[in-house]
């Protein structure tokens, strides 16, 4: 593929560029600045998360058929049409962060619904990873709000990328695994995170005991 040097975090990062980022800013109350390095620093650990997820038995079907049931794109802002408009990836924000923001009627639902894919992504992990992305890049007690902001835009994304890209469970796996691998390659502030989160036993590498302790709760028990 075309865009396979660039991560899925720097497509969707360039999706949130201007006015998008803008709104992010005076909803946390932060400084652009402050707001565009915790971005960068949230969607790989976000996107890397999923694909910790994805690794466990049974984890990329479980959230392949999580976007195709829960953030399949409506019909105004089809990927077709996404890709027609020469987007990358074919990603479209529309109504979404409207939404998100609290700008639209489901403002209040759109922030328990990021809690609750926080809840999946994380599991009991959760108030680790927003501790630490707080704690890295100086956002405190906000970095929960800009997670909860952030997760079903991921979420959307990920949907159309699987409707637009004809993804199967396996390639979604695959895809997200290299964003994972790509993430904590790179370190920076969430490549960090992400990689304090898997590094259960504190011994500073990712094993085999790290994965065994934490894959129960990644793929969130939803039924």
């Amino acid at each position: 593929m075309s865009t396979s040097h660039t991560s899925l975090a720097d497509q969707l990062f360039s999706q949130l560029q201007g006015a998008p980022l803008q709104q992010i800013a005076q909803k946390l109350g932060t400084s652009p600045e402050q707001t565009q390095s915790a971005v960068t620093a949230a969607l790989p650990l976000l996107l890397g998360a999923l694909g910790r997820n994805a690794e466990q038995p049974g984890g990329a079907q479980a959230l392949f058929g999580a976007l195709q049931r829960d953030h399949a794109a409506p019909a105004s802002t089809s990927p077709s049409a996404s890709m027609a408009a020469g987007s990358p990836g074919g990603f479209h924000l529309g109504g979404l962060l409207e939404s998100v923001l609290g700008g639209g009627q489901s403002g209040g639902s759109a922030s328990g619904e990021g809690a609750d894919i926080l809840g999946h992504i994380f599991g009991h992990q959760r108030g680790q990873a927003e501790a630490g992305l707080g704690q890295a890049t100086g956002l405190g007690a906000n970095a929960g709000q800009l997670l909860q902001l952030l997760a079903p835009i991921v979420m959307s994304f990920l949907a159309q990328r699987v409707a637009s890209g004809g993804m199967d469970a396996g390639s979604l796996g695959d895809t997200l695994g290299r964003e994972r691998a790509q993430a904590q390659q790179q370190g920076g502030l969430g490549g960090g995170v992400l990689g304090s989160l898997l590094d259960q036993n504190g011994d500073g590498k990712v094993d085999l005991g790290d994965l065994l302790k934490v894959g129960g709760s990644l793929l969130g028990g939803r039924r």
